[in-house]
């Protein structure tokens, strides 16, 4: 990476985990090779929050001082709250790149939708600014600090990639990395979205004066392993690169429509 690139890219580093997460520092640290790092990231979890834009009240914005001494914006809104303050003007500087991560745990299939980790990406790709998202396969009952040393060189190798080459419009890029080392990883395979297989399951409970609420629980989710795709990708210890589109129109579907008679 030459010293004029990094001195033209802007890159916003955001998450769905809030401000404090390990993984978003490690993100931004492996991040500042390439060029300036802004971090705009809400301040508290927002997993699985999906494609959220709060529009019914006002968000709050304040400077926090991160781990390594780091300075980074933090809001009460979604991730996608915090990608749209910073690239409608809050963070005065053009943005080149919006990154987001690193997820603790994967993103893959149908957990697109839901994720705010992926959705952060997919605000910047709306706005017209190339977006990346990054999420780490944890293992299962893993505790104690993960490492993300792994995913944060990885996404600083797959960044590089983009920032050179550029991505198609409406284009965003979703990274799952193993949780291996890095010179463990298998390789990397450029997927296409997988099956993520639910369980989910409702568990009705009564509060102490008897009215009923719920819990939306279950097993832990898995996925299909099928080759090509990204948890495919991810069994076989690769790391998985899938290109989403944000058009979501079944075009093969809309052919079909045309024969309706209404």
């Amino acid at each position: 990476m030459t010293a004029e690139l990094e001195i033209e890219m802007h890159i916003l580093v955001t998450n769905d985990d809030g401000v404090w997460a390990p993984g978003l520092l490690a993100l931004a640290q492996e991040m500042r090779n390439l060029g300036k790092v802004t971090i705009f990231a809400p301040d508290k979890n927002w997993s699985a929050s999906g494609h959220v834009k709060t529009m019914e009240r006002p968000l709050r914005v304040r400077e926090v001082t991160l781990a390594d001494g780091s300075s980074a914006f933090s809001s009460d809104g979604a991730p996608s709250d915090c990608v749209a303050l910073a690239l409608l003007g809050l963070i005065e500087e053009p943005v080149d790149i919006v990154v987001s991560g690193i997820n603790p745990n994967v993103n893959f299939g149908h957990d697109v939708t839901y994720s705010g980790t992926v959705t952060a990406a997919m605000e910047a790709v709306i706005a017209g600014v190339m977006g990346v998202a990054v999420s780490l396969e944890s293992p299962d009952g893993h505790t104690g600090p993960l490492d993300y040393s792994c995913a944060a060189s990885v996404a600083r190798r797959v960044v590089e990639k983009v920032i050179a080459d550029g991505l198609p419009e409406n284009v965003l890029i979703n990274i799952n990395v193993p949780y291996l080392k890095e010179d463990e990883l298998k390789g990397f395979m450029i997927t296409r979205q997988g099956l993520r297989v639910y369980r989910d399951a409702l568990d009705q409970r009564l509060d102490p004066r008897g009215r009923p609420y719920y819990w939306i629980g279950g097993e832990a989710p898995t996925g299909v392993d099928e080759p090509g795709t990204d948890f495919g990708a991810l069994r076989a210890g690769c790391v998985s690169i899938t290109p989403l589109h944000l058009d979501l129109t079944s075009y093969k579907t809309m052919e079909a429509l045309k024969e309706w008679k209404f």
